[in-house]
């Protein structure tokens, strides 16, 4: 089937050293090559072999338009599997418009977001889980987020999914021809035999939901909130973590009325920090609009820090506190450690069982303990990627918990002695489940919305 020929500006559109054009499709070659005159003579880019690189010159009528490197790459093997010329420009924005206005005008066509990835995966280069993965390597955000992107680049997660549809249609098939050829294939204690080996499939999955959780914190961060009671040393806190005056720090109390965020890279994951209000009885009603919201962050915090003042005395403000964090991931900082104590780790024990530090945040003392706390909490001490599978995208978390809910349906039928068609309807729909994860099964719309999230140009 031929295809129409698209291009696009593949670099940021800022001044640089260097910006790419990318043309792909049928007429990449005869595009490119009305536009390129190489500096060897008598050479046309249509004559040269794929995966080579040639210096020359992009031609507006007789005049010189800029001084290119040009990289050619034949079908099939290409990112697209479609014949790919890639215009290696000065990086001048102006320059770069131009060309690409240029090949424009003989016959490509502007390619929208991630078309050409789009392409990638509706010629089968890349599934979907691995076409995903290239836009959270571009927006990846710490270490190991990049590190799981590459991973499932690479096809950990597809293989994992693809594994776990084959036993599926195994059970489907094997179910299909028993009934309609019961000579040649028995089904009498066959209901044992596909619980034991659903029961399994269930279980990898489990394994893959377990990492999910990880998976998100690897790619969006936790989620922080800075809680504590006025002039507790929350501000301090935070700019004790980001390294600068973030935030302002005063003796007077209820000095940070609106909540201040922050992102902080802390050994290769990020801190989506927030310093909220102090929480304390209070009738300003600014600072009680304050207090409410910190209260809302708090409820959707993966994470809570809690700021005590150690040189002054727990008070109403702090059980107040104290009642909101109990059921919740919860690091306890004794602040003010430099200062002679009055609140001791045991007391806080005794009111909330949970990790408890001493800390200055003034002068940075004990901030590699709640690093270190931190990473124990989240990652049991060593945070660092291997060769586990990390879900990392909600679409596939999903479609992972409606396949495990269709293999539950199954179970239920096995045990309640249902006909054998009936395994076939739950497992089928387990397999499209998983399906959707690499494309196999797959609305066209939603193809369209996953591939119009991604940047011009990939």
């Amino acid at each position: 089937m031929k295809t129409d020929t698209i291009a696009a500006i593949a670099t940021a559109m800022t001044d640089s050293g260097i910006g790419i054009v990318r043309i792909s499709g049928d007429d990449a070659l005869q595009t490119a090559d009305k536009i390129i005159r190489l500096k060897e003579k008598k050479k046309r880019l249509l004559d040269c072999e794929s995966h080579t690189v040639h210096y020359g010159f992009v031609m507006e009528e007789d005049e010189i338009l800029d001084e290119v490197i040009v990289i050619l790459m034949k079908a099939p093997k290409s990112y697209t599997r479609e014949d790919t010329v890639e215009i290696n420009c000065h990086g001048g924005t102006l320059v770069l418009r131009k060309v690409l206005s240029l090949v424009l005008k003989h016959g490509a066509r502007p390619a929208e977001p991630g078309e050409f990835t789009k392409r990638a995966f509706l010629n089968g280069r890349i599934d979907l889980a691995q076409a995903e993965s290239v836009i959270d390597v571009i927006h990846a955000k710490n270490d190991f987020a990049l590190k799981a992107s590459i991973h499932q680049l690479g096809g950990n997660v597809s293989e994992e999914i693809k594994k776990l549809r084959e036993k599926i249609l195994y059970e489907i098939a094997y179910i299909e021809s028993a009934i309609d050829d019961p000579e040649h294939y028995e089904l009498t204690e066959y209901g044992e035999e596909l619980s034991l080996k659903s029961g399994k499939i269930i279980e990898e999955i489990d394994r893959l939901l377990r990492n999910a959780k990880n998976g998100s914190v690897l790619k969006e961060g936790i989620h922080t909130v800075i809680v504590g009671k006025p002039n507790s040393g929350k501000s301090s806190l935070l700019n004790s973590l980001v390294k600068r005056e973030r935030a302002i720090v005063t003796d007077i109390a209820g000095t940070t009325r609106d909540a201040i965020e922050e992102q902080i890279n802390l050994n290769g994951i990020s801190l989506n920090v927030i310093d909220t209000a102090g929480i304390r009885t209070t009738d300003n009603v600014v600072e009680k609009i304050g207090i409410d919201k910190a209260k809302e962050y708090l409820e959707a915090s993966d994470l809570v820090i809690y700021v005590v003042d150690a040189s002054c005395p727990l008070d109403e403000n702090d059980e107040q506190i104290i009642e909101m964090l109990k059921e919740r991931n919860v690091i306890v900082l004794l602040n003010k450690s430099d200062l002679i104590p009055v609140v001791t780790k045991e007391e806080i024990k005794m009111r909330l069982n949970k990790k408890i530090l001493s800390v200055s945040a003034k002068h940075r003392k004990g901030m590699e303990d709640l690093e270190r706390a931190i990473e124990e909490m989240f990652f049991h001490g060593e945070i660092r990627m291997n060769d586990e599978v990390y879900i990392t995208n909600a679409r596939h978390e999903s479609s992972l918990q409606n396949a495990r809910k269709s293999l539950i349906l199954v179970e239920k039928s096995i045990e309640n002695q249902m006909p054998e068609d009936f395994y076939s309807i739950d497992l089928m729909n387990a397999y499209e489940e998983l399906g959707k994860i690499i494309g196999e099964s797959v609305e066209d719309d939603l193809v369209n919305e996953i591939f119009g999230k991604f940047c011009m140009g990939k």
